[in-house]
């Protein structure tokens, strides 16, 4: 099992080492392709992921057919459409590998499981939601408060992955800005 789950977790919760093992005992590998679907529109999330190499990208598709990227996932983070995960209806997300990826997943089932059998694992659900709650709760004021250069210099102080790993598309998908927009704020600054 990878070392970097592991150490995910133990930051996170205390258990013990026969706790630790049941816990990885429920996640599977998976090598993902660039570009690949691991949930489309409108299937229920049945899987949380861990990155361990590449990133995630969950995202919408608008009626006008243009996307909105909501989240990625790089090394050491979870992911997963959170929302068709918690209540197993249908996503309005779509979860694509944007680079070759390695990651281990668990089942809606498994995880749900472990909440029954290791008391520390309902601490990592919070902690997992909190986490969550927090990045979309500042991910939605920065829409609704920020111009796109706040937006922009906030990502890059916060999150500088993203524009030194992906494509200006993506870039400005995550923003919800033009990529002229991006363009002309990177060329300002």
């Amino acid at each position: 099992m990878d070392a970097l789950l592991i150490s995910y977790i133990k930051s996170k919760i205390s258990v013990t080492e026969e706790e630790m093992n049941t816990i990885l005992s429920y996640f599977q590998p998976m090598k993902l392709q660039k570009n690949e679907l691991l949930l489309t529109h409108g299937q229920s999330s049945q899987r949380t992921f861990f990155v361990v190499r590449g990133c995630l990208r969950i995202f919408f598709i608008n009626d006008e057919g243009s996307d909105s990227t909501r989240y990625f996932a790089f090394e050491n983070q979870f992911a997963t459409a959170l929302a068709s995960f918690i209540t197993a209806e249908p996503s309005e997300e779509i979860i694509q590998a944007v680079e070759d990826s390695d990651v281990y997943y668990i089942t809606h089932k498994n995880f749900y499981h472990l909440l029954d059998i290791i008391p520390q694992w309902e601490k990592f659900y919070r902690i997992y939601l909190e986490i969550a709650y927090v990045t979309n709760t500042k991910r939605l004021m920065s829409f609704l408060i920020q111009d796109a250069l706040e937006k922009y210099c906030q990502l890059l102080a916060e999150n500088p992955i993203i524009v030194r790993r992906l494509s200006n598309k993506l870039v400005a998908s995550y923003l919800n800005i033009s990529q002229e927009t991006l363009s002309r704020l990177k060329s300002k600054l």
